[in-house]
């Protein structure tokens, strides 16, 4: 007897194969039956019509930021409502366990300089009910949940833990610190924790502006660390590196080294890198692609995380930066009400005032300025061609002629000019596009082809991070929208989107339980409208502990979101089932 029959849907199985129209039953939390329509007895139980939409596996985000919220939160709210079933917290090397009290206050300094979260919410919000990685994997267990969680183990809080203070002033590690990380890494792994992670770029930064503790250690440290690996027979290593491009281009092999040095000392162990195309244009990806082909060629089992569109930043005066946040005019009216804010900046003279002024170091609410700003402010006619005023259904592809540089050549007005008064559009709620990677050639063309390589993974959506910043975590949604429907050329097959999403990141993960449509296979699924599929513009909402904002973006045509053969989301909307929880793998 089935719990649950989906009648008629368009079947995309998650293996890259070609969709097929079919019945497709569930019982027990499993997907006990797929056949041709009508062949499937209904036994009582409740059947839904899908007919026209797509029904697709559970997504599964590998990059992901909910370390601190997951104590929260049981909902993942942002993830379950794009289809995601199962997420990969722990990326980028940043993280809150393991963590000693006293070290709390560094690692929420961390994460927020790191991840734009705002350190109020964390300090408010995390429920401290551990120090070692164990036990915080046990309190991520004693939750029910919306969905699966999967926790990876972060350098940056497992060399604190271990070295204190040297840890924060970037010290090298001792051979007793070594010894004492890898142990706790292996502590970490047998008691179920998905893999290591580990950062190294440089727009990564405390709240204060240093660098993350572990930017730039040496290969023995991160040889030192995979070798907790050894035996196990699962756990995965991610890392994020600049690859020293923008310093010093000639440094690439160098630092690829050092990376490809901490994934062999994990033989058999599945790793991905970020993969970003950085200013001013391919070459560096190809690079990249280029060790990675011949690193598989070796018998690494390396893959590269790859987003569907640009990386950038929504600016706003809601949002966490804009380009005058550190004028000291501005700053003497950071925490004004909106309203009042904007009646203020629509003063010529206040304009003038800004616009005529040097920025400082510390916006309005005594945070330091992020790096993005000396960026921005050092190249604006020029960033300004890579500026877009977000619309109510937001362009991710825009052409260069409706940036903001364009419309102040137009005007033959100063772009600095010209973005303060975009900034004042929709009663100061407009949100501009700044596309930072992925878009150097002024279209998506590169990411086509970085979607479409063999060592693709979906990824770098940094779903719980960049709350006031970036808004990301509807890749999912955005690319079967954009990619499968949507964009006038060069579109990608739906089938191939759908493997992105679902199987290939389950099985890089070692989770052999879902990610495909299969007779026995765990009843996480999505039905699909694909004529309503849509993203709006992304809006700030105040539902962070301590009142913190972050950006939400309302996603439509995701009918019906099933975790473990429980509905869990319907239309945009979360039905309150909890099948979710923690996963450890090997364990």
């Amino acid at each position: 007897m089935h719990d649950l029959i989906f009648r008629g849907a368009t079947l995309y199985d998650g293996s890259g194969g070609p969709p097929r129209v079919a019945d497709l039953a569930v019982s027990g939390g499993v997907i006990s039956a797929i056949d041709a329509p009508g062949v499937i007895v209904a036994d009582g139980a409740r059947e839904i019509d899908g007919a026209g939409c797509w029904l697709t596996p559970g997504f599964v985000d590998v990059h992901t930021h909910y370390d601190g919220q997951v104590s929260w939160d049981a909902e993942l709210a942002p993830s379950a409502l794009n289809g995601v079933t199962t997420v990969v917290t722990g990326s980028c090397g940043v993280g809150f366990a393991p963590c000693a009290p006293h070290q709390r206050a560094d690692l929420i300094a961390l994460m927020e300089g790191v991840e734009d979260i705002p350190g109020s919410a964390l300090a408010e919000g995390i429920q401290w009910a551990w120090q070692s990685f164990p036990e915080y994997l046990d309190a991520i267990a004693g939750t029910p949940r919306t969905i699966d969680v999967l926790c990876m183990v972060p350098h940056d809080a497992l060399r604190v833990f271990v070295m204190g203070e040297r840890a924060l002033r970037a010290e090298a590690a001792t051979q007793a610190d070594l010894g004492a990380m890898r142990a706790l890494l292996r502590e970490a792994l047998i008691a179920g924790a998905a893999g290591f992670s580990t950062g190294r770029t440089d727009n990564h930064r405390s709240a204060s502006g240093a660098c993350t503790p572990a930017h730039e250690v040496q290969a023995e440290e991160l040889v030192a660390l995979a070798k907790a690996f050894d035996g196990l027979g699962h756990g995965v290593l991610q890392a994020v590196s600049d690859f020293d491009l923008l310093r010093d281009p000639g440094a690439f092999d160098a630092e690829f080294d050092v990376l490809e040095a901490m994934f062999a000392a994990a033989p058999g162990h599945r790793a991905s890198l970020s993969w970003i195309q950085r200013e001013p244009g391919a070459g560096q990806v190809r690079q990249i692609q280029a060790r990675v082909e011949a690193a598989t060629e070796r018998g690494l089992q390396l893959r590269l995380q790859t987003a569907p569109r640009g990386i950038g930043v929504l600016l706003g005066l809601e949002a966490t930066f804009h380009p005058f946040i550190g004028h000291p005019t501005y700053r003497a009216m950071h925490g004004l009400p909106l309203a009042e804010r904007v009646a203020k900046l629509r003063d010529p003279a206040v304009k003038a005032q800004i616009l005529s002024e040097a920025p400082g170091r510390v916006s309005g609410d005594g945070t330091a300025i992020p790096p993005l700003a000396d960026l921005m402010l050092a190249r604006i006619e020029q960033i300004a061609f890579r500026l877009f005023v977000m619309a109510e259904q937001p362009d991710y592809e825009p052409p260069l002629s409706a940036s903001l540089g364009a419309r102040a050549r137009a005007l033959g007005a100063p772009a600095l000019s010209v973005i303060y008064d975009a900034l004042l559009e929709d009663e100061g709620r407009a949100l501009l596009y700044f596309p930072i990677f992925n878009y150097a050639p002024g279209d998506l063309s590169d990411v086509a082809q970085m979607m479409q390589h063999p060592a693709a993974l979906f990824g770098l959506g940094d779903a719980g991070a960049h709350v006031g910043t970036i808004c990301d975590y509807a890749f999912p949604t955005f690319a079967l929208d954009w990619w499968g429907l949507r964009r006038p050329t060069g579109r990608l097959p739906i089938e191939r989107l759908v493997e992105l999403l679902s199987g290939r990141n389950a099985e890089h993960m070692g989770l052999n339980d879902r990610g495909r449509l299969a007779v026995g296979l765990r009843a996480d699924l999505n039905l699909i409208d694909p004529a309503a599929l849509r993203l709006s513009r992304p809006v700030l909402v105040a539902d962070l502990p301590a009142g913190g904002r972050r950006l939400h973006q309302a996603a439509s045509g995701l009918r019906l979101t099933v975790k473990s053969g429980e509905i869990i989301a319907q239309d945009g909307v979360l039905t309150g089932a909890r099948p979710g929880g923690l996963v450890r793998l090997g364990a």
